[in-house]
């Protein structure tokens, strides 16, 4: 997943000494590769494993492993804790937050709230931060500089005022951790490929930020398919771009039924309008007795023609 990866600071080589320090307890098991051998030998790992920790996915992932075993839990991780709970993480979120981001029980905590306090500078509140805290584990190992970049960045490549950035963000945080790469491609490919225009662009973007981070593969094909098999207008896909998040073969069943019954209409000026939201939107059911005009059993026997 392309959110899901840390910080380098998360990832730096320990040096000799903690290694030998690690290596230096009598008590634990050597020949072990699994956390769960040390569990006995570990206060901090059995309180973590009381939390909700799940050792089995803490261990894939780099040198997590060796971090929690050098923390003390009275002295290390209790603070971190306490600081999450601050920041607004349910208790029962504990566990799986810290299994996919084990690296912050390592943070210093002085750091950590200082970027709290940055975001709350930011005007974001509470229930905002512990939101985006929630969907995006990783956030809090990011500096105050990197946030700062990013908000600067959704701001200016998008056009947006600053309370509309941050709304941005609240909706898919992720966006202050992912790579810039994926983004940055997308926003060219929109406008170089798919021939939308740069509002245009900032418009989708802000009504569906995951378009952001979509795959380009699959946002072409869905694209190609609207605009060029179904006729949709650049225009109609800015007013509904909720569309791109739609699996195609869904957009593909659900426009050639409607063809098949010659309702295909997709132009807002004509009397039997259908509007992409509707199109893509509904359940089944719904799509079928209100759209179509049509039964379920109908557009099923239909699918098996396809």
């Amino acid at each position: 997943d392309w959110d899901d990866i840390p910080p380098s600071s998360a990832l730096q080589e320990i040096s000799e000494e903690e290694a030998v320090q690690i290596i230096a307890e009598p008590l634990l098991p050597l020949q072990s590769s699994t956390l769960r051998d040390y569990v006995d030998h570990s206060e901090t790992l059995t309180k973590l494993v009381h939390l909700g920790v799940d050792l089995s996915q803490v261990e894939k992932r780099q040198k997590a492993g060796q971090l929690l075993l050098t923390l003390d839990f009275e002295k290390d991780v209790r603070k971190i804790l306490l600081f999450l709970k601050d920041v607004g993480v349910e208790d029962n979120q504990l566990g799986p937050f810290l299994t996919k981001n084990p690296y912050i029980l390592g943070e210093d905590l002085e750091a950590l709230e200082t970027r709290v306090a940055y975001l709350k500078s930011k005007k974001f509140g509470k229930a905002e931060i512990a939101q985006m805290v929630s969907r995006a584990p990783y956030l809090l190992l990011f500096s105050v500089e990197r946030l700062d970049n990013r908000l600067g960045f959704f701001k200016n490549e998008l056009g947006l005022s600053v309370k509309k950035t941050k709304d941005l963000v609240i909706r898919l945080p992720r966006l202050l951790t992912g790579k810039l790469e994926p983004v940055k491609e997308n926003l060219e490919v929109c406008q170089s490929e798919l021939g939308f225009q740069r509002n245009e662009v900032q418009q989708i973007a802000f009504k569906t930020p995951k378009i952001l981070t979509a795959s380009k593969k699959r946002l072409k094909q869905t694209f190609d398919y609207l605009h060029n098999v179904m006729g949709i207008p650049h225009n109609m896909l800015t007013r509904f771009p909720q569309v791109f998040n739609s699996k195609l073969l869904r957009i593909k069943e659900r426009h050639m039924f409607l063809k098949f019954l010659g309702k295909a209409q997709y132009d807002p000026v004509q009397p039997s309008y259908i509007s992409l939201d509707q199109l893509v939107s509904l359940p089944d059911e719904v799509f079928c007795t209100e759209i179509a005009k049509a039964s379920i059993q109908d557009f099923q026997k239909f699918l098996k023609t396809l």
